[in-house]
C-alpha cells in the first residue's frame, strides 16, 4: 500500500467524520427546541401611510412560535397575531432577543394600547387591558418612529383567508 492510498483514505474518512460532527450538533441544536421550523404567510397591513410586510401565522406551532430565535427582524417587517374572538392576550419574550413593541388591535385593526418589551426581562408579561382580536409585533420603536398611537388604524383583509391559524383558547 503506498503513501497516497494512505492519504485518500484518510481524506475520505475526515469527511465523512465532519459530516458526521455536523449531523448531530445540528440535531442535538434542535432537540433542544431552539428552532421553530414553521412557514408562515407574509400579507401587508398599512396604518398612517406606512406599509409593513408581516408574517401572519397559518399553523398553531406558528402562533405559539411567533418571532422566538431569530436574531434580527427586518426594518418595516413584523408579525401579526390573529385570534378566533375578542380576547385577553398576554405576551412574553421568552427565547426572543430582538427588542420589541407590541400593539394590541381590535376587530377593526384599531390600536388599543402598545408596549415596548425587553428581551432582557424574557418573563415578563405584557397584558392586554382589553379584549383585542390582533397583536403586532415589531421592531422596538416603530410605532413611535410612524406616528402609530392609540386609537390609530391598521388596515389588513384576513376575511377570505383560509390559511389564516386563527387562535382560540378553546
Amino acid at each position: 500500500m503506498t503513501l497516497r492510498y494512505y492519504a485518500n483514505h484518510l481524506r475520505k474518512n475526515y469527511v465523512a467524520f465532519i459530516k458526521c460532527c455536523t449531523l448531530l450538533l445540528l440535531l442535538a441544536y434542535s432537540s433542544r427546541g431552539e428552532v421553530c421550523p414553521v412557514t408562515n404567510k407574509f400579507i401587508q397591513v398599512k396604518a398612517n401611510r406606512h406599509k409593513l410586510t408581516t408574517e401572519v401565522a397559518i399553523s398553531r406551532d406558528g402562533h405559539m412560535c411567533g418571532l422566538a430565535f431569530r436574531r434580527d427582524l427586518a426594518a418595516d417587517h413584523g408579525m401579526l397575531f390573529v385570534y378566533a374572538r375578542d380576547l385577553i392576550i398576554s405576551f412574553w419574550m421568552k427565547n426572543t432577543n430582538i427588542p420589541l413593541s407590541i400593539a394590541f388591535l381590535d376587530a377593526e385593526g384599531r390600536t388599543l394600547e402598545i408596549h415596548n418589551m425587553d428581551p432582557n426581562y424574557p418573563t415578563r408579561r405584557y397584558v392586554s387591558k382589553s379584549p383585542a382580536r390582533y397583536a403586532l409585533e415589531v421592531n422596538q420603536g416603530w410605532f413611535d418612529k410612524n406616528g402609530i398611537e392609540v386609537g390609530s388604524k391598521f388596515e389588513f383583509d384576513l376575511q377570505t383567508d383560509k390559511e389564516i391559524f386563527r387562535f382560540d383558547l378553546q
